[in-house]
């Protein structure tokens, strides 16, 4: 005899039907939100900002870190400048500055 538990009823197919064209219409609305252009440049624009965002981080990093560094040269752990190294730069950036006055006036006299 056949098992009668796999037969559906007209009702339970047209039920499934109906359910499976909603899950379709749900799809289907879903897939042309995803493709409609204010979607595609909502993402592209999202998308972009992260990376500038992610890179920005990384810079900042990597700058703080520089500016960690460069600071400690010239600073020592209780925040007193180091005189034997900040005096020597100083000069160095005097000599600089004179050395572009002197050609600036030459230009002009």
């Amino acid at each position: 005899m056949a098992d009668t538990s796999d037969i559906r009823t007209p009702a339970q197919i047209e039920a499934d039907i109906k359910r499976r064209r909603e899950v379709l219409a749900e799809t289907l609305d879903e897939l042309g939100v995803r493709v409609h252009p204010r979607t595609i440049v909502g993402d592209a624009k999202a998308k972009v900002v992260s990376n500038i965002d992610h890179t920005l981080g990384r810079a900042y990093v990597g700058v703080n870190r520089v500016v960690s560094d460069v600071k400690a040269q010239f600073v020592d752990e209780e925040g007193a400048p180091r005189l034997e190294r900040v005096v020597p730069v100083a000069l160095v950036a005097v000599g600089l500055v004179g050395l572009l006055a002197l050609g600036t006036r030459r230009r002009k006299g």
